[in-house]
């Protein structure tokens, strides 16, 4: 694998994707017998959480959480996580601790991201949320945070197409990962370790949906001049990567395909849809045309912050939020056309989950009826 890092809610015809069986935030019964696993994933926006059990290749969900935070809420221009923001992630992490408990799983492992990697108080943070919480935060890099985005999406893989990028459009990051769909080892993907994905090329850049909104704040409206500087500084941020410049060839010849991961594309796809409120089933796993992108962002444009906070598939926790998701997405678009863009409500959280299921160990073992305490998890 070639790399380059740039440093210098539950809302969440090439065949159906094998979506996970999915709860609704709550508990929902399952088999005992069954080993669960859970997954928690702190990112500068959101807290998540499942916890699931095996199912073929994919798993059955038996609980979820989801929870806008802004842990990164003014961490671009201060350096330091914010004190309140801090305490809306604690908050959070103590519902998803309270459910870990309860459900008791196997083997739990918790991740945090872009916010932390880059706070000067995140090693500060990742104590705290230990000691109030007993969960143990590992702050990932993000090589492994591409790696598991990846992991998360297998099953929206055109596997008729040449080649995938798969954008994972973040609060503080956004990764692309160039994955070859040729490889023969994604016959066996879920038996697979992330970091055996054939992934080609990867980068992250330290820009996500929260950083560029608070870089180019918003008027009254927003407008074309505004929005155009945010894909020019998204533009400016990869252009410079040339690792993936091999792969090209395929994307020209119409032979690759886009895969779309966040709140950001996903509002965007229940505005194409003209959702009267969210539906994961018809967003996750929807195929978008680049003119659907770009229709789509145009119409948000024509409206207000009020006007978007009022869209069913946005709301007030995204409606500053969305255009910015929109310019990274059309800026990954004009650098690497594709015609063709699937959207994800899926990602690192399922990738997290995955990953610990195709480590497991082959002798079937019972779940400790215990569990195990939070505290004294070691990373997976």
């Amino acid at each position: 694998m070639t790399q380059a890092q740039r440093t210098s809610g539950e809302r969440t015809g090439d065949g159906a994707p094998r979506s996970p069986a999915r709860a609704a935030d709550g508990p929902v019964s399952h088999d005992h017998d069954a080993p669960l696993f859970a997954a928690i994933d702190l990112g500068t926006n959101n807290c998540r959480l499942l916890i699931a059990s095996p199912s073929g290749r994919s798993f059955r969900v038996v609980e979820a959480f989801s929870r806008i935070v802004r842990l990164g809420e003014g961490l671009s221009r201060t350096g330091q996580l914010d004190p309140a923001a801090m305490d809306r992630a604690i908050g959070a992490l103590q519902v998803c601790a309270e459910k870990v408990r309860r459900r008791k799983p196997l083997r739990i492992r918790a991740v945090a991201t872009q916010a932390c990697r880059s706070a000067e108080n995140g090693l500060e943070f990742v104590s705290r949320v230990e000691a109030e919480t007993g969960l143990r935060l590992n702050i990932i890099a993000p090589r492994e945070e591409a790696q598991l985005s990846v992991a998360g999406c297998l099953t929206l893989l055109d596997r008729s197409a040449d080649a995938a990028l798969v954008v994972d459009v973040g609060g503080g990051s956004t990764e692309l990962s160039w994955v070859d769909l040729t490889d023969q080892r994604l016959d066996q993907a879920h038996k697979l370790p992330h970091s055996r994905l054939p992934i080609r090329a990867w980068i992250s850049i330290p820009v996500g949906v929260v950083t560029l909104a608070e870089r180019f704040p918003e008027g009254d409206c927003g407008d074309e001049v505004w929005f155009r500087a945010m894909v020019d500084h998204i533009r400016d941020e990869i252009t410079p990567f040339t690792m993936a410049d091999p792969m090209r060839p395929i994307f020209d010849a119409g032979r690759a395909h886009l895969v779309g991961t966040s709140g950001a594309i996903t509002s965007l796809a229940g505005m194409h849809l003209g959702l009267k409120r969210y539906e994961r089933a018809r967003v996750d796993g929807l195929w978008l045309t680049r003119s659907d992108c770009d229709a789509a962002a145009q119409g948000l444009l024509r409206l207000d912050a009020a006007e978007r906070a009022a869209q069913p598939c946005i709301g007030p926790d995204r409606a500053d939020l969305v255009l910015a998701g929109a310019a990274i997405l059309q800026a990954v678009q004009e650098l690497w056309p594709c015609e063709r863009v699937r959207v994800a409500d899926r990602g690192l959280r399922e990738g997290l989950l995955l990953s610990l299921m195709s480590e497991r160990p082959n002798r079937r073992r019972r779940r400790r009826r215990s569990g195990p305490k939070l505290n004294a998890l070691q990373p997976a």
